[in-house]
């Protein structure tokens, strides 16, 4: 199939595209904003062009909340049309969506499992083709939408799987066993889905699970806290937020972005849910890294995007009332990278055996006869190193998601700041296993599987690459050192930006 890269497509924010028209509600709850048709078509016409056939799994919009409107201030920015072509295998078949068009929606975990487990055998068939072509994961998010994956955790009163936070982990850590980077844009639009959860109003909360879901939308996020805030302005009943940041993990291919500034002239941080598709929210396609290539993670500028002051996530009469759960965010994406990193490390070694069981030799000067390289002494060992610390960590990561996922699903109110401490200690703790035995799996491969494996149409290499990309996310030795604090002095980590 032929695919586009580095193309900004206008969407619905556009001042060719938008009428977004915020109502009062008198109390800073939720308004409505509506779209016109013609941009509605628009999109549509992009998510069938996308999917081959995606019809009724197209990303429309009737109407947007405050907590997910946004226009802009300024004319749109002219933008390089220009387009470069790259020739690249899909896994998006019409096959493998027609396959789940007619087929009912999942509706237990194992089938949400089994689902996710079809999604990811059509990922992995060229799973190294797509990451060498770079180009932006469109293909694949049709196919995450598709299956319905993307709104696993929305309502089931509009068409969502009203999953628990356990089984979108373990969705998570199966697509990435087959593709670590399509892993990490799941992962990442799970955390922005249940964004309104964390810090909205019930009224917001319930406006734009009621949006997302029924439309089958992909969120991305510019967040990075490691940049200059974006700088939010107050102009009557509006907000402006205006910036740039160095990563945007999906923005290239979403529907509706998570903005997070601070009002001018204060400390106070807020966050907002956006249409992607407007002149305001402009991409740097500028993501070239080593590994999870297809993450699409490039710099984005924020110029100029309007929102309603009722689209403020968690104000009310434009005060914001903090809550411990607010802060599950931070604990909430420490658990998905445990998690995409250990389908990575899993992917590793199910590649690494089955090349090892199909190719490689056994050495020939070893004093006995052997028939295969699965007779191997030193290979059998080494299997059953790796695969052993797997299994540990893939029983401490599902024991810290359960932990993660009960107070996920219980009344905000009710999370203490120890408890939600006590958490995040022991996700640290698992964080810092599987990154150091993942590694030392994607690494390791190499010895049981030959010289001949470090052929690039082997491609065993995109397993480290991927996880040693991602994994140098925050420093490996400060999650240590949290779990050292906790085990020594009895103290859990104040929250922060990343604890």
């Amino acid at each position: 199939m032929r695919r586009r890269a580095g193309r900004r497509r206008r969407g619905c924010g556009s001042s060719r595209g938008a009428n977004l028209s915020p109502g009062q509600d008198g109390r800073g709850g939720i308004t409505v904003a509506t779209i016109d048709n013609d941009c509605q078509n628009r999109v549509a016409e992009r998510d069938r062009e996308s999917s081959g056939d995606a019809q009724g799994h197209a990303a429309t919009r009737s109407s947007l909340p405050p907590a997910a409107a946004g226009t802009v201030s300024a004319d749109p920015p002219e933008r390089d049309e220009d387009t470069v072509t790259i020739t690249a295998p899909a896994p998006t078949t019409a096959a493998p969506i027609d396959r789940w068009s007619a087929a009912p929606r999942p509706a237990t975990p194992q089938e949400w499992l089994t689902r996710a487990e079809e999604v990811a055998a059509a990922l992995a068939g060229d799973a190294l083709e797509r990451d060498r072509a770079g180009a932006a994961p469109t293909a694949e998010v049709a196919l995450l939408k598709a299956a319905g994956l993307v709104t696993l955790l929305g309502p089931a009163e509009h068409g969502g799987g009203a999953q628990e936070w356990t089984t979108a982990l373990r969705v998570i850590r199966t697509i990435a066993r087959a593709d670590g980077s399509i892993g990490q844009l799941l992962g990442y639009h799970y955390l922005w889905a249940w964004a309104a959860r964390l810090v909205g109003t019930a009224e917001q909360i319930a406006a734009v699970e009621q949006l997302a879901t029924e439309g089958n939308l992909l969120y991305g996020g510019a967040v990075n806290p490691r940049d200059s805030d974006l700088t939010v302005r107050e102009e009557g009943d509006e907000l402006v937020f205006t910036g740039r940041k160095s990563f945007s993990t999906g923005g290239v291919v979403s529907d509706l972005t998570v903005l997070e500034g601070v009002l001018e002239g204060t400390d106070t941080h807020v966050f907002a849910i956006v249409p992607t598709d407007q002149a305001g929210i402009v991409f740097g396609h500028d993501w070239d890294s080593l590994g999870q290539r297809l993450t699409e993670s490039g710099s984005v500028e924020i110029r100029g995007v309007r929102v309603p002051w009722a689209a403020a996530a968690g104000f009310v009469d434009r005060v914001y009332q903090p809550l411990v759960y607010n802060t599950l965010n931070v604990p909430t994406i420490q658990q998905i990278f445990a998690e995409f990193y250990l389908g990575i490390a899993q992917g590793a070694l199910e590649r690494a055996a089955q090349y090892t069981r199909e190719r490689t030799r056994p050495w020939p000067y070893g004093g006995d006869d052997k028939q295969s390289a699965s007779e191997e002494w030193y290979v059998l060992e080494g299997y059953g190193d790796l695969q052993s610390r797997l299994w540990a960590d893939e029983a401490l990561i599902d024991a810290t998601g359960a932990e993660l996922s009960a107070v996920l699903h219980a009344p905000r109110e009710e999370l203490t700041p120890r408890r939600r401490g006590e958490i995040a200690v022991r996700i640290a703790a698992a964080k810092a296993r599987i990154v150091e035995d993942g590694l030392a799996t994607a690494t390791r491969v190499f010895e049981l599987t030959g010289a001949r494996a470090t052929a690039s149409t082997v491609g065993l290499d995109l397993y480290w690459r991927n996880l040693r990309t991602h994994s140098l996310h925050d420093p490996l030795p400060y999650k240590r050192r949290e779990v050292g604090v906790f085990a020594l002095l009895d103290t859990v980590p104040e929250p922060s930006w990343y604890t």
